[in-house]
């Protein structure tokens, strides 16, 4: 099975979001939320040992779901999303990734 991680920083304001927004993506995907957990980065050197990409970041079988070419630091991170930058991907655009990850339940 599958293992899912939220990863996000200390203080950052979409993480409570970015958790629903993912267990409604695996839902709509038919994967086990249940196996979602979440994972706070405290340092930069563990952000560069995980390629931490920014806060939130949604990750699939140690896999960032959207990967990007981007310095890895304790940071936030945006999404497009409806045609503008936000703290969250689209719900679609999640739903997908997980789909497209090529994981199953």
């Amino acid at each position: 099975m599958t293992d899912y991680e939220l990863r996000v920083i200390k203080g950052c304001p979409n993480t409570v979001p970015a958790l629903n927004l993912f267990r409604i993506a695996l839902e709509a995907a038919g994967l086990p939320v249940t196996r979602l957990r979440v994972r706070v980065l405290t340092s930069d050197r563990e952000a560069q040992e995980l390629g931490f990409q920014g806060s939130p970041s949604f990750i699939a079988a140690g896999d960032d779901l959207f990967p990007a070419v981007a310095i890895p630091a304790v940071s936030c991170r945006v999404y497009p999303s409806a045609g503008k930058m936000a703290g969250l991907p689209a719900l679609a655009s999640l739903v997908a990734a997980v789909r497209g990850s090529g994981q199953e339940a």
